[in-house]
């Protein structure tokens, strides 16, 4: 089972794959490093994506942190220039600055090697005073903060659930049988694992870490760090969308423009290394924010009880696709990461809204289906352009998409099934240069500067 946990993380911006993973590598392997007797130095070597984009997602700032004992869910935004600041003139990591790291000649970028397991490879290191290899780990960051380690595997939780299920086909089934929602078999499982009440406050935690976001990035103003000189836009989209809404007249297209400015704000955050939530990646990030934000501003139907059953159906259908396909944009492309989202957006609205399992499926069908192909291409290696308007689409996409299901009865020629194997599909076919490795499509016909 994955769980609503492992889909929405609370962390920082700018790449879940990018700077989230790679942040839970580095203090994994400080860990295991502080497991051992006599270290002396510790390194690290990013290969594949994450070489070529890594000083774009701020994966080298990723290492650092986690090398200090740093985890995205508490680590202060605030904070980073200072802990990377102190690195820099101590060169020194661990508990009591214990191992020597010197970023410039401890952090290797390695463009030519792609490791076999995953475009998102890290090697860490340890040695002892004599410089002898004391460890020699390598993981993966394979998308929306998930990381594995080479000859593990995917981390798997044993606990048994009542409601398992591999595909749409099985999930829609088993509401059938069990006379239950989307929301109800994936909240069934959850408690399995946590007691109901962690399980409540924890979805809570995630919508209202979602609102914050939105809220902050519509007051921050200002320029984008990375060089591409992109200035936030959020703030003057909603000052001017505020200043219409007295208007006797308003065109009905200006809920669109509510809910692009709500995603804006949110990807804008992001790109600013800001509190964020995986959802199911930070790349896409902006997407289901914006469309539960839609839902408590603009339908009547909205509750706290609706938000929760929005975010667990959304969870169950970003399960199915991370399963079945994959939400990595180095994999598959910017299909797995906006598709992914507008697919969990679509559902969620439309099981807030009242659908039925049969409905949210085809929502979520809908969504993802008109987005397959879509490259990952940002300009230089920067998750400002063109990601940040791909979520205010993507937003709008899934609220079509819940609406044209939603006016259906939930039969459809086409099946989620179907769409996320396309999906699959469609991402082994992706050249390499068009996904998430800045070698292709946008990332080399824009000017940088």
């Amino acid at each position: 089972m994955i769980s609503v946990f492992e889909l929405f993380k609370i962390g920082i911006g700018p790449s879940s794959s990018h700077t989230v993973g790679p942040m839970v590598a580095a203090r994994r392997f400080l860990d295991k490093a502080a497991a051992l007797e006599g270290v002396a130095r510790l390194s690290a070597t990013l290969y594949g994506s994450l070489a070529w984009t890594g000083k774009g997602h701020a994966t080298d700032l990723a290492i650092f942190l986690g090398l200090l004992g740093q985890t995205p869910a508490t680590l202060d935004p605030d904070a980073v220039a200072g802990l990377v600041a102190g690195l820099r003139e101590r060169k020194r990591v661990g508990p009591g600055d214990a191992y020597a790291f010197d970023p410039e000649r401890d952090l290797v970028f390695d463009f030519d090697i792609v490791l076999p397991g995953h475009s998102n490879g890290m090697r860490f290191q340890a040695f002892d005073a004599s410089g002898d290899v004391l460890a020699d780990t390598v993981f993966y960051s394979i998308g929306g903060g998930f990381v594995t380690e080479e000859g593990q595997g995917e981390t798997s939780v044993v606990e048994a659930i009542p409601h398992p299920f591999e595909n749409a086909a099985d999930l829609v089934a088993r509401c059938a049988r069990a006379s239950r929602s989307i929301a109800e078999i994936q909240f069934a499982n959850e408690i399995a694992r946590r007691p109901e009440a962690e399980v409540v406050a924890g979805i809570d935690a995630i919508r209202d870490a979602m609102f914050a976001c939105i809220d902050r990035g519509l007051r921050m103003d200002g320029e984008l760090p990375g060089g591409l000189k992109v200035k936030r836009r959020a703030r003057s989209l909603h000052e001017r969308l505020q200043a219409r809404a007295g208007d006797n007249q308003r065109p009905m297209h200006q809920v669109m423009d509510w809910v692009s400015t709500y995603a804006i704000a949110v990807n804008e955050e992001n790109a600013a290394g800001g509190r964020v939530v995986t959802a199911p990646t930070n790349g896409a990030a902006g997407v289901v924010p914006a469309v539960l934000r839609y839902f408590k501003d603009f339908c009547p139907e909205y509750s706290e009880e609706g938000s929760r059953i929005f975010l667990l159906s959304a969870a169950a259908i970003g399960a199915l696709i991370k399963r079945n396909a994959s939400i990595s944009g180095a994999e598959v492309g910017c299909q797995g990461e906006v598709g992914s989202a507008a697919a969990m957006a679509a559902a969620g609205l439309a099981a807030g809204l009242g659908g039925t399992p049969e409905q949210i499926e085809n929502a979520a069908e809908i969504a993802m289906e008109h987005h397959l192909g879509m490259t990952c291409d940002p300009i230089g290696g920067l998750v400002q352009v063109p990601c940040i308007e791909r979520n205010a689409f993507g937003a709008n996409k899934a609220i079509a998409a819940a609406s044209l299901a939603l006016h259906g009865d939930g039969t459809h020629r086409v099946t989620l099934d179907e769409v996320i194997e396309t999906m699959r599909q469609t991402g082994l076919d992706m050249q390499s240069k068009y996904k998430e490795t800045s070698r292709g499509g946008l990332a080399v016909n824009v000017a940088e500067c």
